[in-house]
């Protein structure tokens, strides 16, 4: 880094401390993840623009030459980069293409045929907040001075204004939970027990006179629709602003491990406080029975105890240990000894992960842990679960995980959680009958009320039917209020319908592909054949870092071959769904204005509608895109990536927000969709309901798996178990 450091000193000599941080903490960061400088000038190029007077083409030329020296390569003064940026994809037209025709219509197909769905990487996530928030503020200045604008005439909806405050909680204790805390070490239960509490987010309330039990050892499962309040849930307990018993050690796993020189290894093995705090009283009694000569009985009895106490917790085995579980979520034993900065944001997730477990605290905490692992590491991670020793709390939208892990199910519902045993096939069943029953015990106590009602209405000025009367009024007033049962709203997707293409529509033949500059000459992709029409349901899946996404970056014309052709349908428009897609979004603006911006020019009643096809609706299309729940936001990046009517939907990893309702509308909406599918997912459900052909990316080979996802299980099934 201390190369690029100099180098954007010498090119950008008046470039505030603040942005060069920045800046620097963008290349720091992400430099095993840029793949073209492309890539650098979309993630640091406006900062760059702002802090000198050079020409586009001048700062993407920086650019590459920045990404060249991340490389550690030689750098060809950006000929190559333009080359590419020239040439584009390497496409086999499939007729005459007259050129005065297009430009007669180019003008008014400017919006329709603009490409907006190429990935952008979300590395500001990686950059310390305050100086993101600084350079941020400063860019923001700099821009209202130099074009003298009045944001209040630029905006065209106005935004119901939503406070982006923090979560507050509020509970009562009863006396003896009290007085056991008070009292300080006379509270040994492992339960947790959270009674009668209350959870706001801002203005918004997500929880009022709620129950919570967790018995120590039972592993529950956290569910409900999105936006109901389950990560808040979980961070008000691992913020202990809902009490329980302060002996209890608690791990919620939601941020991800800060890269360093230490091994992944070793930042596991760090952890274990037990461990290390025993392996440092080791080192320091060896050295003081060294000065001593060795005739000190005291210290020789000390360090005999510390031995007995290294064995007694197997610090002996912990590497080993560490190791199982590293392997288990993805890294080879080569990686576990790389450096944890030189690892990816989702890979520290993964570090995090095991850092949890393997420090095994008495209450785990986990919010969608299979977001980040592909379906080997989850297939582990649902084995090992199932044997957990402590208290396990975890959000997941996951059927297949929520079928095989949890012994319990909380369901957030209504501001309330009802408790229900067993897993989540189990929870179907039991929640039916349950609302079966209580929809009948309600109708029957509308009939009595009905029928005694009917009796005070006939009888209420018969004086000789007085003393009854009253007695049935009383009766009325006594009977507890029932409610009828509420059936929550369904989820319904809808991708608009597309103009169908005669085949063929996309082909890959024998494509192969490696990133240039690259340290060693072995092709990411080779020999890559696959065909695709308006009928495929093709799913894409492998390990995390096979190459599922640049194999996805090939087809939609992000990425060009090394060798080998892409043809595509002139006709063929992709609609291209990322990982980051949903961090991407403007998140000062309401969804409205979202699709406003994109694609101006058409009445406010149209983007509703085209938001309400993914299910935001009323005041939900009116909020700050911020406000708005993991999965909502999902949503209205669905409806902007089908704005711009594609026929050919490329979806990378699309569950990752999503809940459990909304997986399935999801599934069922590309069923029927008009459109071409290839989809990369590790949601077996998903899977299972969409997939067609079923493609596996391993070691730089894409195969199709005959026999579909069962078949790709069995193998890494047994995978698993050779391991």
């Amino acid at each position: 880094m201390a190369e690029c450091s100099e180098y954007i000193r010498s090119q950008f000599p008046t470039i505030d401390d603040d942005l060069y941080h920045y800046v620097e903490g963008i290349l720091d960061s992400s430099k095993d993840d840029f793949e073209d400088g492309e890539e650098v000038y979309e993630a640091i190029g406006q900062v760059l623009h702002e802090v000198s007077e050079k020409s586009e083409n001048e700062v993407r030329d920086i650019c590459s030459k920045l990404l060249t020296i991340l490389k550690g390569g030689s750098y060809d003064g950006g000929e190559n980069e333009r080359e590419r940026r020239k040439n584009g994809v390497n496409k086999v037209l499939n007729a005459p293409v007259h050129l005065g025709a297009m430009a007669a219509t180019l003008e008014a197909q400017v919006e329709q045929i603009k490409s907006i769905w190429v990935t952008t990487r979300d590395d500001t996530m990686k950059v310390d907040a305050k100086k993101l928030e600084k350079a941020e503020a400063k860019l923001q200045q700099k821009q209202e001075k130099r074009n003298g604008l009045d944001l209040g005439n630029n905006t065209k909806i106005n935004s119901i204004n939503q406070s982006i405050e923090l979560a507050s909680a509020s509970q009562m204790m009863s006396k003896k939970d009290s007085r056991m805390e008070s009292k300080g070490g006379t509270n040994k239960t492992q339960d947790i027990r959270i009674e009668n509490f209350d959870v706001a987010y801002g203005n918004k309330i997500l929880l009022q006179g709620a129950d919570l039990t967790l018995a120590f050892g039972r592993r529950y499962g956290l569910i409900g629709r999105n936006g109901l309040g389950k990560t808040t849930l979980l961070r008000m307990i691992s913020s202990k602003q809902l009490r329980i018993p302060s002996h209890i050690r608690v791990l919620h796993v939601e941020q991800e491990v800060a890269g360093d020189d230490t091994s992944a290894l070793n930042s596991v093995l760090e952890c274990d406080e037990e461990r290390n705090s025993l392996l440092k009283r080791e080192a320091e009694l060896q050295i003081l029975i060294e000065k001593e000569g060795g005739k000190s009985d005291a210290l020789g009895e000390e360090l005999a105890k510390v031995y007995e106490a290294m064995q007694h917790a197997e610090v002996d085995k912990s590497p080993a240990k560490a190791s199982a579980i590293l392997s288990g979520l993805g890294f080879s034993v080569e990686r576990q000894s790389w450096p944890t900065k030189s690892f990816s944001g989702g890979w520290r997730m993964r570090l995090a992960l095991a850092r949890a477990l393997f420090s095994r605290p008495d209450l785990l905490l986990l919010d969608e842990p299979t977001n980040m692992l592909d379906i080997k590491a989850i297939l582990w991670l649902e084995r090992y679960l199932q044997s957990w020793p402590t208290t396990l709390l975890v959000v997941s939208h996951d059927r297949n995980f929520l079928d095989t892990v949890p012994t319990d199910i909380l369901y957030l519902k209504g501001q309330k959680i009802e408790a229900y045993r067993g897993n989540y096939e189990q929870f179907e069943k039991t929640r039916g009958e349950r609302e079966k029953n209580m929809q009948r015990e309600y109708e029957a106590q509308q009939a009595k009320r009905a029928h005694v009602q009917e009796f005070i209405d006939r009888f209420r000025y018969n004086a000789n039917r007085a003393s009854c009367v009253q007695s049935k009024i009383k009766m009325l007033e006594k009977l507890p209020e029932l409610k009828p049962v509420e059936k929550e709203p369904t989820v319904t997707l809808r991708f608009p319908d597309v103009e169908s293409l005669s085949p063929p529509i996309l082909q890959l033949n024998e494509v192969f592909f490696r990133y240039a500059g690259s340290t060693n000459n072995e092709y990411v992709l080779s020999n890559v054949n696959l065909t695709a029409t308006l009928q495929s349901r093709i799913c894409i899946v492998g390990e995390n870092g096979a190459g599922k996404t640049t194999l996805l970056k090939i087809i939609t014309g992000s990425l060009s071959p090394t060798h080998g052709t892409l043809h595509v349908h002139r006709n063929l428009k992709f609609g291209y769904f990322s990982q980051h897609h949903v961090d991407q979004l403007d998140m000062r603006v309401c969804s409205v204005e979202l699709l406003q911006n994109h694609f101006p020019g058409k009445p406010i009643e149209e983007y509703r509608r085209m938001l309400g096809s993914f299910g935001i609706s009323g005041d939900l299309a009116l909020q700050t895109i911020s406000s708005l729940s993991g999965g909502q936001k999902s949503r209205v990046a669905f409806a902007l990536m089908c704005a711009a009517n594609p026929n050919f939907l490329v979806l990378d990893e699309p569950t990752n927000h999503l809940d459990i309702e909304s997986i399935e509308a999801l599934g069922k909406a590309l069923n029927i969709c008009q459109a071409g599918v290839i989809l990369v997912s590790h949601d077996e459900r998903l899977i299972r309901m969409v997939c067609t052909e079923l493609w596996v990316c391993e070691k730089g080979i894409v195969r199709c798996v005959e026999g579909g996802f069962d078949e790709y299980r069995k193998i890494v099934e047994k995978e698993l178990e050779a391991n």
